[in-house]
């Protein structure tokens, strides 16, 4: 963890990571329709989910490796007149516990591997948002650049089946100062009335 976790606390504190305030626009769209109440950012960053969901009304659970990346959220949220919990943690070892969220949010970061952990974390009825990079055959300048940690395509979709899949949409962007990125992005729900299906 520990030489991951220096890479992201200098890439905050240098400003060479984006500290762009606005959440994706799929979670602008739907999030009016998700059920209220606890939400869980993985991978918070520099609180561009975390924040939002705050000022919507979540209690938010927020977490993320890097000191400086969880620095700079809380001023954010400060700045909003918000709060979160903000959870410095390993995400490969942060103990999810179940049927606790109503909204568990998380963007470029590979959790794929987690996922029956994340769907075990909903409510009945709660709400995963994923967003994270696709593989590609053009060269993009966001995202790893080693094409195993990155998303194949429907390898997302596939993965949610047992929820209900509200949106779905892979998709390439490009930013202002021209760096591009392509990503998978998932919204599902869990069922109101029946249990996730049992993995093992």
């Amino acid at each position: 963890m520990t030489r991951e976790k220096d890479h992201w606390d200098q890439q905050f504190r240098s400003g060479s990571y984006s500290a762009d305030p606005t959440p994706p626009a799929a979670l602008t769209r739907f999030v009016d329709a998700f059920p209220d109440g606890r939400a869980l950012d993985l991978a918070t960053g520099t609180g561009r989910i975390s924040v939002f969901l705050a000022t919507k009304g979540y209690a938010v659970d927020a977490v993320d490796q890097s000191r400086a990346g969880l620095e700079i959220a809380r001023g954010r949220a400060a700045d909003r007149g918000v709060t979160a919990n903000w959870i410095q943690a390993d995400l490969s070892t942060f103990v999810v516990p179940p049927e606790t969220y109503d909204l568990v949010t998380v963007r470029s970061c590979r959790v794929v591997d987690r996922l029956s952990d994340l769907k075990a974390a909903l409510c009945p009825g709660g709400v995963l948002f994923y967003q994270d990079h696709l593989r590609t055959d053009e060269p993009m300048d966001s995202g790893p650049s080693d094409d195993r940690l990155r998303l194949a395509p429907n390898e997302l979709l596939r993965a949610c089946l047992d929820l209900t899949v509200l949106h779905y949409a892979e998709f390439r962007t490009v930013k202002s100062t021209g760096k591009t990125g392509t990503y998978a992005q998932v919204i599902a729900q869990r069922d109101p009335a029946a249990p996730l299906p049992d993995d093992g």
